[in-house]
């Protein structure tokens, strides 16, 4: 299972990981939390649905929210290094996006996701559409926040970037 991979490689590299999501709805940290023993590196998460939420809590700056919306990239890695500095960890990985079925546009349709990662020397952020029902874009969704994770640490991850 890939959450025991990831928790593995925590382990070995003596990092820590905190979660922001939005989209998933704590599906992210619901499956990194099923591995037994993930208490090691799993420092917490928020569950940041609102606006209000991303601003007061992730630190989500106002004109982020205003100019490029709560589904972006930019929301997405202020998410990740937001959670990250809140809940002191090495690692913050962050979902936004729109579900569905309601809530597209013709410039975010229903599936599009922003996923960020963010260490305090390292940002990444990636870009998706789904297209499954809503449960399935969430499922698509973590499935894809859980092997950026995986990559980073396979990849990237080195004691020096903490």
């Amino acid at each position: 299972m890939i959450e025991e991979e990831i928790g593995d490689e925590l382990r070995k590299r003596g990092l820590s990981i905190s979660t922001a999501e939005s989209c998933t709805g704590g599906l992210v940290s619901h499956r990194i939390t099923n591995v037994s023993g993930s208490s090691d590196y799993y420092k917490g998460g928020v569950i940041a649905y609102a606006n209000e939420v991303k601003e007061k809590i992730l630190g989500v700056a106002g004109h982020i929210l205003r100019e490029k919306g709560a589904v972006s990239a930019e929301c997405a890695v202020a998410m990740a290094k937001g959670v990250s500095s809140l809940l002191g960890s090495d690692v913050g990985i962050a979902t936004t996006g729109i579900a569905g079925p309601t809530g597209g546009t013709p410039d975010k349709p229903v599936g599009l996701v922003y996923i960020a990662l963010a260490t305090k020397n390292y940002v990444y952020h990636e870009r998706h559409i789904f297209h499954e029902d809503r449960e399935g874009n969430k499922c698509e969704a973590a499935d894809a926040a859980l092997e950026m994770l995986k990559r980073y640490l396979l990849e990237r991850a080195r004691s020096s970037e903490r």
